[in-house]
């Protein structure tokens, strides 16, 4: 990987888990920049031997590639000062959700290349899934920069048409919430039938976490024929399933995943 100046503008949650799993991975510290006006947050990076400021036009003008990194509702503010930085020669990465190529393009009209990403929270683990879009201009060379910098936390997947963005926060970029709430339920469950909340959660995180696990290590398996292979006729786990089938389970998530992208469309009109 190429140790490129990189500036991230917001320190959050999803900055933190790229920056310390570039560190991992013995990306330079003194390649990083983080710019956040929040003094804590600072602190966290300056522990680390990464670079902080709160002057973002003058970190983002040295740079060679920014990562903004804000809620997409205060970026049209965050970017209006960084208007007057050349971009020409910069690499601008968005984890912005709902915000278009196009809309970044008239935020920062010097921008050229573009990489639009949505991240998902596992990265905090280094088991994210990140889906990526790139602008037509943007070059082979700033496209493979932009996988390695998501690599480090986590799995990425390219695109072809930003439209399909929507459908990625569908389905990696909310849908840890998705698994938390289901998990909740059947944690509930289980204190309701006597069992303490610790050992309730032990039992359904385990689960949670071997199930993925076969998937992951099993790709020729449709997911139907594991669930297939847990369900035996007649059985504990085909009554539970026929609870979840006549409450229309599928169609349940499906309605969900079609809430989050119309959401997710709505909020590139709305910033």
């Amino acid at each position: 990987m190429q140790h490129k100046l990189v500036c991230f503008i917001g320190g959050g949650n999803m900055a933190q888990a790229i920056v310390f799993g570039l560190l991992k991975q013995a990306y330079p510290a003194d390649k990083i920049i983080v710019c956040d006006p929040n003094e804590e947050k600072r602190d966290l990076f300056a522990q680390k031997g990464v670079r902080t400021s709160t002057d973002n036009v003058a970190a983002v003008s040295q740079a060679d590639v920014v990562l903004l990194a804000v809620k997409p509702q205060v970026l049209a503010e965050v970017c209006s000062p960084l208007s007057a930085v050349d971009f020409s020669d910069k690499l601008l990465i968005s984890i912005a959700a709902g915000i278009s190529v196009a809309r970044l393009t008239a935020f920062l009209p010097t921008a050229t290349s573009i990489v639009r990403v949505m991240p998902n929270t596992p990265a905090l683990v280094g088991e994210g899934m990140a889906g990526l879009f790139a602008g037509q201009n943007t070059s082979e060379n700033d496209r493979t920069f932009a996988q390695d910098l998501l690599s480090a936390v986590g799995k990425t997947l390219w695109v072809a048409s930003e439209e399909h963005m929507h459908a990625v926060t569908a389905a990696s970029g909310s849908s840890p919430a998705y698994f938390f709430q289901f998990l909740e339920a059947m944690q509930q469950g289980l204190i309701d039938m006597g069992l303490s909340a610790d050992n309730a959660r032990e039992l359904v995180q385990q689960a949670m976490l071997g199930s993925a696990k076969m998937v992951v290590e099993n790709p020729q398996l449709d997911l139907s024929t594991l669930r297939q292979n847990v369900t035996s006729k007649g059985g504990t786990t085909a009554a539970a399933l026929n609870v979840l089938n006549q409450h229309q389970f599928n169609d349940i998530v499906q309605h969900a995943m079609q809430a989050c992208v119309a959401r997710s469309k709505e909020m590139e009109t709305l910033f």
